[in-house]
This record gives structure tokens, sequence and C-alpha cells, in this order.
């Protein structure tokens, strides 16, 4: 029978069950785990400084050549433990790598933390004989464990997308799980394995069986800190919106000063344009777009010096003037089909003729209302329109730029000119004044009210919270 694997890792953390699991594997006939193999500290276990006929900085040069050694010097399956804290870049290749078997071993963090600390307060970080078991009370350290805590979630959700977008999926033992024979048995199988064990290896104790409570000094304090966490994620800002990418062809470079800009639509673009023309003393056709990522490269390199910026803008004001140029306006840039689906689908009671006299300030409001609620469902992934880059948020449009380079200035739009008067300064080059923003249909300031701002923040609540926005205020912008 062909063998589903060419070798295992099994993913884990200190203090989690890993030696006893090791124990355990390693008594099947056919299988061999092999220690932390990839510890920045030693090679397999805690004394070896070869293994393979692999030192230390052998393993450094070529860490994978270490995979190869251990595969053709094992007899039957050969695997080994990994932390999180080891070489990055085998992890990489052992999650891209379909033929390596993939183990998620777990434990409550809690319990894991407590034994890691009893372990470092004792010196013994393995008992295979119960006469030599050392016991100790430790204090609990809320913000040690919290620490702690997050890395272990940081390191768990790169498995879980590491297998995700490779289409894989792992064998996963809970510690309370290494104890029962019909895991372990199941685990064999998963890993290719006829033969079965009729109980657990009695190799490893476990060496701190007390109640948690039991095992602390301040248990009130340990209580009352974990009381606080949010187990849960209530207060987690669920985001459905798609992820986006760099996208470099937007970007809008100058061609002599060192300056480059990462759009966000913000409804200002057209003024941010005639300001990078007019710093650098060309005309606004003259700037460089429609990169990719070699070009980009290329442009970077001849401008030594370079500076990148974006801006971003309230989300009330943003999605305002997205609202009146994209939808409601006519002409190069717009969205009229969009604007015919929301008219048609969604209901939305937007004028054919914006010229209509029907089309005052008070319908200008409730049609505005109404473009919230679709963008609403729309940034949920629960209408059949995109979720275009115009009025995505601006966090995830951010975080798509940290894909490719940062911006390394992030202007707000409230205080633009004089965050575009220091990054002139960056540049060496005399900032010139913004240019005024392209007139609205109607002004923000005339139909804005508590009900629109609870609306916007109801459709951006991770930007407000991101930028830590507070209501829009009337003076800003000038009111538009």
């Amino acid at each position: 029978m062909d063998q589903p694997f060419d070798y295992f890792v099994i993913f884990a953390g200190m203090r989690t069950g890993s030696n006893f699991l090791e124990a355990n594997i390693n008594a099947f006939p056919g299988l061999s785990c092999h220690g932390e193999a990839f510890n920045p500290g030693f090679v397999c276990y805690p004394d070896g400084k070869e293994r393979f006929g692999m030192t230390l900085s052998l393993r450094e040069k070529d860490p994978l050549q270490l995979i190869r050694e251990m595969r053709r010097n094992t007899t039957g399956l050969a695997g080994f433990r990994f932390f999180q804290d080891h070489d990055p870049r085998v992890l990489a290749h052992c999650l891209a790598d379909v033929r390596c078997a993939k183990i998620i071993l777990t434990r409550n963090p809690l319990e894991s933390y407590v034994s890691w600390k009893i372990a470092q307060a004792t010196g013994q970080w393995k008992l295979t004989d119960a006469k030599h078991k050392k016991s100790a009370k430790v204090t609990f350290d809320a913000n040690e464990f919290i620490t702690r805590l997050q890395m272990a979630e940081a390191f768990e959700k790169e498995l879980q997308q590491g297998l995700q977008v490779t289409g894989q999926t792992a064998f996963h033992i809970d510690y309370e799980d290494i104890g029962d024979v019909r895991v372990i048995n199941g685990l064999a199988r998963f890993l290719g394995q006829t033969d079965k064990l009729k109980t657990v290896s009695g190799a490893v104790k476990k060496q701190n069986p007390n109640a948690l409570s039991d095992k602390v000094e301040n248990p009130q304090e340990m209580q009352q800190a974990l009381a606080g966490l949010d187990f849960f994620g209530l207060s987690r800002l669920p985001s459905f919106e798609p992820k986006r990418g760099p996208f470099v062809p937007s970007y809008i470079a100058t061609v002599n000063a060192p300056l480059i800009y990462l759009p966000i639509e913000i409804g200002m673009t057209t003024a941010l344009q005639a300001w990078l023309s007019a710093l650098d003393g060309t005309s606004a056709e003259s700037l460089s777009t429609q990169f990719n990522q070699k070009m980009l490269r290329q442009w970077k390199r001849r401008h030594p010096g370079h500076r990148s910026f974006t801006v971003v803008r309230h989300p009330v004001a943003r999605a305002h003037a997205v609202f009146c140029n994209k939808i409601l306006g006519a002409g190069p840039g717009t969205f009229p089909k969009i604007r015919d689906t929301l008219r048609r689908i969604y209901k939305l009671k937007i004028p054919a003729n914006m010229g209509a006299d029907s089309y005052d300030c008070r319908q200008h409001r409730r049609v505005f209302l109404e473009f919230l609620s679709f963008l609403k469902s729309n940034l949920a992934g629960q209408t059949s329109i995109r979720v275009d880059a115009a009025w995505a948020s601006q966090t995830e449009i951010l975080q798509g730029f940290s894909q490719f380079s940062l911006p390394d200035m992030v202007l707000r739009a409230e205080q633009l000119q004089s965050g575009l008067v220091q990054l002139a300064d960056q540049v060496a080059r005399e900032a010139p004044p913004l240019p005024e923003e392209e007139e609205l249909p109607y002004r923000l300031a005339d139909i804005y009210d508590e009900e629109v701002e609870a609306a916007v923040r109801d459709v951006y609540q991770r930007d407000y919270m991101m930028f830590g926005y507070k209501a829009w205020d009337k003076a800003m912008m000038k009111g538009r």
C-alpha cells in the first residue's frame, strides 16, 4: 500500500504534552519522531549538538537538508516536533508540502502557562519516574499570560491559513486526548500505519496533576484577570470584506521629485494629482501611473530618498463624496451601471436627471441614507454588486497596500495642507497650496445629523475604531 506521506511534523507549543505524544508515536514500529529537530539551541534534543550528520551550523545553512537526512536514515516514517520559535524556513516548507503530514497539538492555554511556570521554577521539563517529581507553586502574571496566549493564537492562525490556502487538512489532537489509546491509534492510521497499541506509553508521566488553583500563589488574582479576557470575541468587529491586494497600478508618482501617492478614494484624487504636478513642476498628464511591481521598484531605485503617502478621510465625508462622485455623477470615473442597478434592484430613489427640480436637499439626504444601507449589505457580502475600492473600508485598503509596501505617511484629509507641507519638506520641495475640491450637488453640512452619523458608523465601524474618528464636525473641510 502506498504511504500517504513522506514525513510528519507535530506543531505544538511548550508544555502542551508534546513529549508524551512523541513517546506514543515512537511506540509504533513504523513511526519515529525525532524531537525538536529545529529548536534554535539544539538539534532534536537538549543535549543534541549533532543529528544525522547535521550540526547546528550545517542546519542553519540548509535546514531542509536535515529533513532529507532524517528521512534517509529512519526506518519507517520520520517526523519531528515544531514550535512557534523554531526555524520559520522549515514552517513555510512544511505547510506547503502536501507530502508532509501535519499534526496539530493543543492544550488549555492556562494549563500550559502554569505548567511552563512550574517547569521554570523547578528546572524539570520532563518526568519519566514519579519518584523524581519536583513541584512548586508559582505566581500568575496576567500580562505574561496574555502575551503567551496571543503568540499561541497567532501561531494557530498561521497554521490554519497555511492549510486553507493549500487545500490540506491536519490531524488535530488535544492534550487530554493523548491518553486515549483509540485516538492515538487513529493518529497512526492517519499516518498510514496498520499497527495498533493496546495501551498508551508509560514512558512520560504527567508532572502536575493538581487543580490549577492549587498550583498558583494568587488564584483569586488569576480568576479576576481571566474574567476580563474576551475569549469569545464579543468585542471583535467582524469583517466580511474581500481581502484587497496592493493595487500597484493605481499609484501616482512624480517624475522629478521622489514622491509617490497611494490613492484611497476619498473624493480628492483630482486635487491631489494637481498638487503633485504643481510640486513637481509638470502637468498632471506627465505624472507616472499604471505601474506594475517591477516598474515601481525601478522608479524607487531611480528616486533615492523617495517618500510614499496616502490620505484617509472621515468616513462620513468620504461616503458622501463617493456617493456624489461615483453614483450621482456622470462622465468618466462614475458608475452608471451600478447606479442603474441601485435604482432598479435596490430601489434607491436616485433621479434619472440630476437637474430635476424634485431632487432637493431633503431628497438628497434620503437617498444618501438608502445608499448607506446598501453599503452595509455590500461590505458584508450580501449583494451581487462588487465591493468597489471607492467605498471599501480604508482599513482594508491600507492592509492591501502593506502586501507590497506601506506608505511612509498616512495623512488626514482634515489637516491635509499641513500634512502635505511636512511631506514636501521631507523631499526638499516647496509645498504648493492644495487646490479646492470639486463642488458636490449638496454640501454634507446641509444634510448631516445624528441619523447620518449613526448610519455611517454602522457601515464603517472598523475605520472609526482603527483611525480614532469621532463624530463628524461641520467645521471639517469647510463643511463639505
